[in-house]
């Protein structure tokens, strides 16, 4: 149940953001979703790609230092408060979250929440006995196709 992200470190440079997306775009492999988070002088590219393993390999291939981490998605309704459920279930299982992000989904008003907990197998149990919907890698991807 858990994902790969790959994590891209950047120099925060204007264009510099483009060069690794051009790479994986030029190679065929499309993001599901992305973040960014930065700093003045840094950046960490972080995406959801079906092919990670490719994708990986693609960018380190170009010289770009790139880290694998374990992720889980939940699905939830795409409304006022569905975040806010699976907060709470969280809080209440003491999971501690490092970072998370979202996207929506493109069929039956639900939204992806990806979240980085420091010990995923317990969140996956945590959250599934509260519930919450914890997406399969495979069932992510359908869902967007």
């Amino acid at each position: 149940m858990k994902l790969q992200q790959l994590s891209v470190f950047l120099e925060n440079r204007p264009g510099h953001l483009a060069e690794p997306l051009a790479l994986l775009s030029r190679e065929g492999i499309n993001i599901l979703s992305l973040s960014l988070a930065d700093t003045s002088d840094f950046g960490i590219l972080r995406m959801i790609v079906r092919d990670w393993e490719r994708a990986a390999q693609v960018l380190k291939a170009d010289d770009w230092v790139v880290k694998l981490t374990e992720v889980v998605a939940v699905d939830v309704e795409d409304r006022p408060g569905g975040l806010a459920e699976v907060l709470q279930a969280a809080g209440k299982a003491e999971l501690k979250i490092e970072y998370m992000y979202a996207f929506s989904l493109r069929r039956n008003h639900r939204a992806a929440l990806i979240f980085r907990f420091e010990e995923p197998d317990r969140a996956i149990d945590a959250l599934s006995a509260a519930g919450c919907h914890v997406i399969e890698a495979e069932a992510l991807f359908a869902a967007v196709e």
